[in-house]
């Protein structure tokens, strides 16, 4: 038996976003999960138990803004309601916990799911239930090619970050890489999409560091002595952040000065738990500093998030998950005062474009784009990021 976490539970008290909430005798219009009172999202998403920092994060900024929407009515007078669900960054557990949302739960549609593997796995039964699934905060080419219909993602991909990181490798004197990836059927993809990189930039794949997620010390340690020998000028990652700082610990203990850089997700818990190691480590971002008042968008999740959520850090992702709970909640309008599946995707398909106070997404037939944006920052000594 699945239940909200503990922490999230605070959030559906507090504000009244997370609670799952029976349906009961409200009479029901339009699809499964919508009443005259509520519109139910299932949610699954890599928390495990509260473990994980950025899957922690994230859900902070969705429930910053939706409490913020639902504080102001909801969507067309209707609250929403997120069941959320703890897939423990296990793509079978995440496909499971999908089919238990639709199945058993009745949600209206599938939401915000973190992580490559459990994504794609959301977006299989997603695909197969014939229900959309709109914001997965993950960055795997198979969540937009081949053209998936009912899958809407928000942020920009990976690969469009592996070529910001090798473009500024190759700008500061760098033509040799290493690539950390997940031993998975998408980290084969992000390791096609780098080896395509390296031959548009005239650049060197030197050494494919693919790891499961139970990988030991030792692994780890004969990653670094490959490292030593292959001598790439960068080193960048997919995601797996924790196992990622192992391996940067490992080789810094070894005296390696290799240049380690990383893919968004994670970053801000990585730098604080890396301390002065993380120094000058640049990273990829999808979404402006949450730091900076520079944005629109910004300085509207600072003010929304420090209000919902007191006494928490702004973080990179907080706001994608912030910016991701905006998204929704704009589909949610676009499919009107009597939503449907059919109609939320046609919507979404001949809107033009959404606007989230600055941020343009795309969709249309054939392609959902989402974001393109893709930012550098670098680690400062004091421990802050600099774009």
């Amino acid at each position: 038996m699945h239940s909200l976490f503990p922490f999230f539970s605070r959030f559906a008290v507090r504000y009244g976003v997370a609670a799952f909430l029976c349906i009961g005798t409200a009479q029901a219009v339009a699809e499964e999960g919508v009443s005259t009172k509520q519109i139910l999202v299932g949610q699954t998403i890599t928390l495990q138990g509260g473990k994980n920092d950025y899957g922690v994060s994230g859900q902070e900024g969705i429930a910053a803004y939706l409490g913020s929407v639902n504080a102001q009515g909801g969507v067309h007078g209707r609250q929403i309601v997120l069941k959320t669900l703890d897939d423990d960054n296990n793509a079978a557990k995440a496909e499971a916990n999908a089919r238990e949302l639709v199945e058993r739960h009745k949600v209206f549609i599938l939401f915000g799911s973190i992580e490559g593997g459990p994504s794609t796995a959301v977006m299989k039964a997603a695909a197969e239930l014939k229900i959309p699934f709109i914001g997965p905060m993950a960055g795997s080419p198979t969540l937009r090619r081949p053209y998936q219909r009912l899958v809407f993602p928000v942020r920009a991909e990976h690969r469009d970050e592996f070529r910001a990181l090798m473009d500024y490798a190759k700008s500061t004197g760098g033509s040799r890489v290493a690539f950390m990836r997940a031993d998975s059927e998408t980290g084969l993809q992000h390791l096609e999409n780098v080896k395509l990189l390296c031959k548009e930039l005239g650049m060197e794949l030197v050494q494919d560091l693919p790891f499961k997620s139970d990988v030991t010390d030792a692994q780890l340690d004969t990653m670094v002595s490959t490292l030593e020998t292959t001598k790439p000028h960068v080193v960048f990652n997919h995601g797996g952040i924790g196992v990622y700082e192992r391996l940067i610990r490992k080789a810094r203990a070894k005296g390696l000065t290799t240049n380690f850089n990383a893919v968004n997700s994670g970053s801000a818990q990585m730098v604080k738990h890396m301390g002065a190691m993380a120094n000058g480590m640049v990273f990829s971002q999808v979404v402006p500093s949450p730091w900076e008042r520079k944005t629109a968008i910004t300085r509207e999740y600072q003010e929304v998030f420090a209000k919902y959520q007191p006494g928490k850090d702004f973080s990179y992702g907080s706001l994608e998950g912030y910016i991701t709970a905006k998204a929704l909640v704009a589909a949610l309008r676009l499919a009107g005062p009597n939503p449907g599946r059919e109609g939320l995707v046609q919507a979404l398909e001949t809107s033009g474009g959404i606007d989230l106070n600055g941020l343009k997404l795309n969709y249309q037939p054939g392609n959902h784009t989402g974001m393109t944006l893709v930012d550098l920052s670098i680690v400062t000594k004091e421990g802050k990021f600099r774009h």
